[in-house]
């Protein structure tokens, strides 16, 4: 009795809504829509989703700054800007070249390496993104609650209430995304417009305090030279420090993992998409220079206005200090204006890293077979980091100096891999200069992650239990997927395509045969095996088919199936395949479609342990051909009656 296909649910629908098919050979998802171009926003607008995160660390970098280096707060910045405008900006403007489409550094060394260290590789580098963009989302919101909590018109109303607060603006983020990623770019405009200019009026009103009263200036100058004795000295002191105030330079990742949601040209492609490689260069340049204006002011302004004790814990302005100046040089009116705007800054500043989570899992995790098929979707993948963002929240009982840690190793982490990518690819390239300036970039972001790591070794744990989590659903994500079909496409040459029109006008019979030793006498030896173990009659003939495999650690690729006759009789069908019954069965499917016929396949047992054969069939792609190429045909046709035919002998 035939069976009637229902419909996807509406939620079903919904929730898939924009997912683009895998494409499983000839098999199509009833419920897959092909996802259609992204036409693309101002390189601007984009800049502003990355903003949120990048100049919402303005709400606790002076702060930071301050409390690491006391006095020495504006040169301890100066170097974070030096570091900034010379080695994270050039670097992350070669990597917007080197990885068009959003991929990052990752991709740039994913090249560098294949098999199965490459994957492992690129997991662990997924792990610390995971850590970096996911403790992003946590860190602001819990800071956000703190500001909120702080607010003098509300600290009796909302003590004791951080951890819900926290929890609720997590599942505020996530309902923004679930609406539409359109919507959180405009969220994301109006808010970094608003919070930037407020900025402008509070660094504006501390310049004026500080020029007009220049016994500040002469006081901090006379106090650093009795502190630190000598200009090198200070410099010696801001360099050591320096590793703390890591933070300021949150935000590249993500300015390049939400480059494919930039416009560019109307004559880009996705092979050379110059004007989005040319606007995203803009997007990273004018994020780093506002923001470098204001960490050098905001540094300055707050040294010299706010009493050291203040930045203490428990001190007013501990994690606050310009809504602090907001508050005592402007009135509190505009202070609570200012404290809005910064607790909707810090609460969206996850936006930047949701962002940069939706572009970057889905391009590897399920390429590698190693995240199930919807993981392709946002709106399942939003549901999935705002809950783990739940528990990240209650394990650290929203504390922002708790997570801390973890997020500067991400941070760091990064920004090194990147430029250490990019120093090979400059090496690569031939160009020697730019090699050496990149080497010696790489070496300080390596000694400030070394030293980051030395002194908070849990960024480092949290790390790697993000890691550790990766890896292990992705290998069980990868073991539960292991029979599935996953060859995009399948595409003959023309004397391919001639041997199977030819076979069609009789019965399609083939002979799975491992190209090793193609002389005569194996084809012939071979032939009379296969009649002689199935009963074949001798009027029926045959063609082979030989899968060499190539990187096993792929998931998914395309094959190209090329005929060629050997020794002036036996007609031959090469392929090259991750998986070779993966490679078999998606050319069974091919051919059926192609003819209307169900093609026959024939194998030989392969001898020894059958779980040995299936780890083999596992991680190399091999073993115990027979039964596995099969069970990826029962798998992808239900129907036995059109399922190809598979005979072992």
């Amino acid at each position: 009795m035939a069976t009637t296909e229902h419909p996807p649910s509406r939620l079903r629908s919904w929730m898939l809504e924009g997912l683009s098919d895998m494409g499983k050979g000839v098999q199509q998802a009833p419920h897959a829509q092909p996802e259609p171009p992204h036409k693309g926003q101002r390189w601007w607008r984009v800049m502003c989703l990355t903003g949120v995160d990048y100049f919402s660390t303005l709400g606790y970098q002076p702060g930071i700054a301050a409390l690491a280096a006391g006095l020495l707060s504006p040169v301890a910045t100066l170097v974070l800007v030096l570091v900034t405008l010379a080695g994270a900006l050039p670097v992350y403007r070669r990597v917007a070249e080197e990885s068009p489409h959003g991929e990052g550094s990752i991709a740039m060394l994913e090249r560098l390496l294949s098999f199965w260290q490459g994957k492992l590789f690129v997991l662990t580098l997924l792990g610390f993104a995971a850590t970096d963009f996911l403790i992003t989302i946590t860190l602001s919101a819990a800071d956000a609650s703190t500001h909120l909590v702080e607010n003098p018109h509300l600290t009796a109303t909302l003590h004791n209430h951080q951890m819900l607060i926290t929890l609720f603006l997590v599942a505020l983020l996530g309902a923004v995304f679930l609406k539409g990623f359109l919507e959180a770019i405009g969220v994301a405009v109006a808010l970094v417009g608003i919070y930037l200019g407020l900025n402008v009026i509070v660094v504006a009103v501390g310049l004026w305090h500080v020029l007009t009263a220049e016994h500040l200036v002469t006081d901090w100058t006379a106090a650093l030279t009795a502190q630190h004795g000598s200009v090198f000295a200070m410099i010696g002191v801001a360099l050591l420090v320096f590793p703390k105030l890591a933070l300021g330079l949150s935000g590249f990742e993500t300015g390049v993992a939400v480059m494919p949601h930039v416009k560019g040209n109307p004559d880009d492609t996705e092979e050379r998409p110059t004007g989005r490689i040319r606007d995203t260069k803009k997007l990273l340049t004018t994020a780093a220079l506002i923001m470098s204006a204001f960490l050098i002011t905001t540094s300055f302004i707050t040294t010299l206005l706010i009493p050291a004790p203040e930045f203490q814990p428990g001190g007013k302005a501990n994690g606050r200090a310009l809504a602090y100046l907001a508050h005592h040089y402007i009135g509190n009116t505009f202070g609570t204006v200012y404290d809005i705007s910064t607790i909707a800054i810090l609460w969206f500043a996850g936006a930047s890293a949701m962002a940069g989570l939706l572009n970057l899992m889905p391009r590897y995790l399920p390429r590698y077979g190693m995240a199930p098929h919807w993981a392709r979707a946002v709106r399942p993948m939003v549901i999935v980091f705002t809950l783990i963002g739940f528990l990240v929240t209650w394990i650290f009982d929203a504390d922002v100096d708790k997570q801390g840690g973890a997020y500067a190793t991400g941070v760091l982490v990064l920004i090194s891999s990147a430029a250490i990518a990019v120093t090979i690819a400059s090496r690569k390239a031939g160009r020697h200069k730019w090699t050496v300036a990149f080497a010696v970039i790489s070496a300080v972001f390596l000694y400030t992650t070394v030293v980051n790591v030395i002194e908070r070794p849990d960024g480092v744990k949290i790390g790697a239990c993000f890691i550790a989590g990766i890896i292990l659903v992705s290998l069980l994500s990868r073991l539960a997927r292991a029979f599935e079909l996953r060859v995009t496409s399948v595409t003959l040459d023309a004397m391919a395509e001639r041997f199977v029109r030819d076979i069609a006008s009789r019965k399609i019979r083939f002979i799975a045969n491992e190209p090793d030793r193609r002389d005569k006498a194996k084809y012939r030896d071979k032939i009379e095996q296969i009649r002689k173990d199935n009963d074949v009659p001798e009027s029926e003939d045959f063609v082979f088919v030989e899968v060499t495999v190539t990187d096993p650690s792929e998931f998914e690729a395309r094959l190209n199936v090329r005929g060629e006759v050997l020794h002036d009789r036996y007609r031959v069908l090469t392929l090259e395949s991750s998986s070779i019954p993966n490679g078999l069965a998606a050319l069974l499917l091919h051919v059926r479609e192609m003819t209307g016929h169900i093609p026959h396949i024939y194998f030989e047992w392969t001898e020894g342990s059958p779980f040995a054969n299936f780890l083999r069939f596992f991680l190399f792609g091999q073993g115990e051909v027979a039964p596995v190429t099969r069970e990826v045909l029962r798998e992808a046709e239900p129907d036995p009656a059109k399922r190809p035919r598979v005979h072992t002998g």
